[in-house]
């Protein structure tokens, strides 16, 4: 299954394409940003396939993990690591 996810940009980078470290509640990966040109951190955007394909608020994306987390085991599966980098905090 392949969903958008709801995450907070918490880095970014002036890369080409624009990149961006966002967490999912904890869970923390590399994602494009140049879809999203208007994002910043502390914003929050949908995340599919590794691509931000679009901004919401933060009470949107609260109303659509809940959804999420309602499904068993769909945002560890959707967050598993599928050889996507993890972001750890450490140098890239």
């Amino acid at each position: 299954m392949c969903l958008g996810i709801p995450g907070r940009i918490v880095e970014t980078d002036d890369a080409e394409p624009r990149m961006g470290v966002i967490d999912f509640d904890g869970v923390r990966r590399e994602v494009c940003l140049a879809y999203t040109p208007e994002a910043a951190v502390g914003d929050y955007v949908i995340v599919h396939v590794g691509f931000a394909i679009s901004t919401v608020d933060e009470e949107e994306a609260a109303r659509t993990l809940a959804v999420l987390a309602a499904i068993p085991d769909v945002l560890a599966a959707e967050l598993a690591d599928g050889g996507d980098p993890v972001w750890d905090g450490s140098a890239r």
